[in-house]
């Protein structure tokens, strides 16, 4: 079974997305947050990249009770 990045469903904070970047490539979603935040500072083109990236990026089919 092949690997497929997908937003997370457990470990959301806004819509997934380093969340599910975390998952795939078996970080800690906090570090990807934290990674994210400098690249928002460094010239605001990481608030563009994360509104694409929830719009491209599929929600996890799994369903989670």
């Amino acid at each position: 079974m092949e690997k497929k990045l997908y937003k997370s469903n457990q470990n959301k904070m806004i819509c997934g997305v380093c969340g599910g970047i975390g998952e795939y490539f078996g970080i800690d979603p906090t570090i990807i947050r934290l990674a994210w935040a400098i690249f928002c500072l460094m010239g605001g083109s990481g608030i563009l990249a994360y509104i694409l990236a929830a719009v491209i990026i599929p929600s996890n089919p799994e369903i989670v009770v």
